[in-house]
């Protein structure tokens, strides 16, 4: 049995809340969350890679057991998610690193990768998107609604996303089989998405998500530049982010290894370990 770490740290006055686990001095992975969730989404993948490598997982700021500062007080933006990690990063001493990025992960952690290339070992995206390609649109009508124009009507469309109904839809939208999807999942984010504040926050970052496409072409250009290992394991189902997002990655990453799997947006809680075994193949065969 590995044992996983549950520590904080304070990176720039704010109290980060980050998973551990693996011998330090190991290759390190960096696991990076999506929307609505934290680094919960990883309780059973870092057992699983531990063995062989020190893994991190970081809740951002706003989500999960990390401060959440009021909106009136931190500017949130994908900028500032990436900054707070970082600097969890520079503290702990890691300079170099692989990726594993999903949904909100994955804007996070292009913008690691573009600041500092050289610190990248490789990438797994599950369902984090880097194409025009990869949007479904009719999931983003009410984020690209609000984006063009905020208004109160805009804004409770966007609230209709942070729901108990919409959370639980997220896990199991795509899915073959919802009865392997426990419900500790929706229930324990709706439980943080609903803490007083917290639909401003997440507000906030819909309307920040406007910047995302904007590093795409940064980031095609980085994967061809750097011939990175990459990784793609998708959900085909995914009702945001669907399959093209997937194959779009050939059109720029060296070599790249990508499965379309039978799923929706969480495939850790869908198909854990068809998953989890690609990750391990991949990062024993790839990882520079």
């Amino acid at each position: 049995m590995i044992d996983v770490h549950h520590r904080y740290a304070t990176v720039a006055g704010r109290r980060l809340f980050y998973r551990e686990a693996g011998t330090p001095g190991n290759p390190v992975i960096v696991l990076l969350h999506g929307f609505p969730t934290s680094s919960f989404m990883f309780r059973t993948l870092i057992p699983e890679l531990a063995d062989r490598y020190h893994v991190i997982a970081p809740d951002y700021l706003g989500f999960g057991y990390s401060d959440a500062p009021p909106v009136e007080e931190f500017d949130y933006t994908f900028d500032a998610l990436a900054d707070s990690v970082a600097g969890l990063l520079s503290q702990l001493g890691v300079d170099r690193y692989a990726i594993y990025v999903q949904d909100y992960g994955a804007p996070v952690g292009w913008r690691l990768a573009l600041r500092d290339p050289e610190a990248i070992t490789a990438i797994v995206t599950q369902n984090g998107n880097g194409y025009d390609a990869g949007f479904v649109v009719d999931g983003w009508v009410p984020v690209w609604d609000y984006q063009r124009e905020q208004t109160p009507e805009t804004a409770a469309a966007l609230r209709g996303m942070l729901t108990f109904e919409a959370t639980r839809r997220q896990y199991l939208a795509g899915v073959p089989d919802e009865s392997v999807v426990s419900p500790d999942t929706w229930h324990h984010d709706y439980a943080l998405l609903s803490r007083p504040g917290n639909d401003a926050i997440q507000l906030k970052l819909f309307l920040d998500y406007a910047t995302n496409p904007k590093i795409y072409p940064a980031l095609h250009d980085y994967l061809r530049a750097s011939a990175v290992p990459l990784l793609a394991v998708w959900g085909d189902k995914d009702p945001f982010f669907g399959p093209d997002g997937a194959r779009a990655f050939a059109d720029d990453a060296v070599d790249p290894e990508i499965h379309l799997l039978d799923g929706g947006h969480f495939l850790l809680e869908s198909a854990p370990t068809q998953t989890i075994a690609l990750i391990r193949d991949f990062l024993s065969r790839r990882l520079r």
